[in-house]
């Protein structure tokens, strides 16, 4: 590292620190930390804070300012950043002409209220330079750096331009920059033969912005090793967002753009539910008990992204989803069906072992898909399907409990759902719902209670009461009697329907009667309405 030291030119009083800087091995400068532009510019505001225009301006004796650079010429080395004051920021051909006198764009009587206070870095090597570019950047704050005309017009397109327009120029200036560190460290770039390797270990967000300050010095070699350093390094989340846009800008100007963008988006043809079907298909058929838990709570958490942000746009799973349902069922069929067998219950459980971790997997697939097509509100036909499965349901009643009980988990989601408004089945459909499944789920309800951690009792209780009531009187009669046919038996083993229960009594025999009361009063006070009007 070597050094730099920073001029502040207030009324007269010079103050120097020194701060480091980096130099290349190919001899130049790079840009120093940003903790350097940083410290000196919230110095400087510090500073004008607490400057009163009241006191006197001091004017440092011009002798003592000429003594004071021998003692620091030691430590100016070749490839060191010197410092200028403001008198030396604009056109002043000879670099080591460090005087105090001011340029002619800034008259020398000016109040001390209104002299403009300024911080001044230099950069570069004067004695061998031909060319200083002067950038201006916001709140005083200007750096002059002392550079090599071939190499400007070597590696940016927009300093070959701006010095043919005013050849023979010995001076740029880049007013209000927005960047002016950024912008130090992209020309200090360009006299490095291995741009790419200087990138390394810098944050992205670092590089952004010298992307855009070599695109526009039209510095195409910084520019590809920005888009490499971009292609090659990891994104966080809120980078992602700040890359493409950046590198959006360039698509019609690089060539190293496509590489970068692939990481968003893909040359593959097959459709986005092609992928979708992959995924889900490999979740299903999965046996590791904590990776399935995991991914179905992620694909059914970014599914309900997806759902929230096209807004019931384009379909891209639905018919992917019905697919799987109905190959889950098929296979939660013939595994019924080989637990069914005689003698199966007296194999040993090595037998039938993997049969009843298979059906309690088919279970908990058959639940996860239920679940992702009501968050999609598209899970009638699902009803429709699970209402239909009459063989199923017949070879309930002939496993153990044991083995079959998670299978009513799908019945009570059904009737939750119902009972909440998230589905809207036809009536035939919530009769041979209530018909085919409601006593497999009387039958396994004391092993849900107790051998299903995510059972809410109170919660299925109310979804199979809402839904017995969606139906018409006669069936509401039918289905609640065969209950309380159970509940008198089983007790607490049985669902507790005694709400909806109350519902269809006072719908069955309190409120004919008050609406034959009410009819019978009509006449009567029609009648003495009329001996009124009368």
């Amino acid at each position: 590292m070597a050094d730099f030291r920073v001029r502040r030119v207030e009324q007269g009083h010079t103050k120097i620190r020194n701060v480091p800087i980096a130099v290349t091995p190919e001899g130049f400068w790079c840009c120093p930390s940003p903790v350097v532009f940083q410290k000196t510019l919230k110095a400087h505001q510090e500073h004008q804070n607490r400057q009163r225009p009241s006191l006197p301006p001091h004017k440092a004796p011009v002798p003592k300012q000429q003594n004071h650079l021998p003692e620091r010429k030691p430590l100016c080395t070749p490839s060191r950043s010197r410092v200028l004051s403001d008198d030396q920021r604009c056109l002043n051909s000879e670099p080591a002409n460090f005087g105090p006198s001011m340029t002619g764009e800034r008259p020398p009587k000016h109040s001390a209220e209104n002299f403009p206070r300024k911080v001044a870095i230099e950069f570069g090597e004067p004695e061998t330079s031909d060319l200083k570019v002067v950038l201006s950047g916001k709140q005083g704050f200007c750096v002059k750096m002392s550079v090599h005309r071939n190499v400007l017009v070597e590696h940016s397109s927009y300093f070959a331009e701006k010095l043919s327009q005013q050849s023979p120029a010995s001076c740029v200036e880049v007013g209000e920059c927005e960047d002016v560190e950024v912008y130090v460290e992209t020309v200090g770039l360009m006299y490095c033969k291995e741009v790419k390797q200087r990138l390394i270990k810098q944050s992205v967000s670092r590089v952004l912005r010298i992307l855009k300050v070599a695109e526009s010095l039209g510095f195409c070699t910084c520019i590809q090793s920005c888009l490499d350093f971009l292609e090659a390094v990891p994104w966080i989340e809120e980078e992602e967002e700040k890359v493409v846009s950046s590198v959006l800008r360039l698509r019609s100007g690089s060539n190293g753009v496509a590489p970068v963008l692939r990481r968003i988006s893909s040359d593959i043809s097959s459709p986005p539910h092609d992928t979708l079907a992959k995924i889900m298909e490999m979740v299903l058929k999965s046996n590791e008990e904590k990776g399935r838990r995991e991914m179905k709570s992620l694909v059914l958490k970014l599914l309900r992204e997806n759902n929230r942000l096209i807004n019931g746009g384009v379909d891209i799973c639905n018919n992917n989803i019905y697919n799987c349902c109905r190959n889950c069922l098929h296979s939660l069929l013939l595994l019924f069906r080989q637990a069914a067998e005689p003698g199966f219950t007296e194999k040993s459980m090595d037998s039938k072992g993997p049969v009843v971790r298979q059906i309690a997997l088919e279970a908990d697939n058959l639940l996860w898909l239920a679940e992702i097509l009501l968050d999609r509100q598209v899970a009638d036909e699902f009803a429709a399907m699970w209402a239909s499965q009459h063989e199923l349901a017949t070879l309930h009643s002939k496993l153990p409990m044991v083995s079959r009980h998670l299978v009513s988990c799908v019945t009570a989601r059904l009737f939750v759902a119902i009972g909440r408004g998230e589905m809207l089945p036809p009536k035939e459909t919530r009769h041979h719902l209530l018909q085919l499944w409601l006593q497999p789920l009387i039958d396994d309800y004391s092993w849900l209670q107790h051998g299903c951690r995510s059972f809410d009792r109170k919660m299925v209780e109310e979804g199979i009461g809402r839904t017995i009531l969606t139906l018409p009187l006669d069936d509401q009669q039918t289905i609640l009697l065969s209950w309380l046919g159970s509940f008198l038996k089983t007790g607490d083993n049985c669902p507790n329907l005694q709400r909806a229960f109350e519902v269809w009594w006072r719908r069955t025999f309190i409120r004919p009667y008050v609406e034959q009361q009410v009819s019978l009063l009509q006449p009567s006070e029609s009648a003495m309405t009329s001996a009124e009007i009368e």
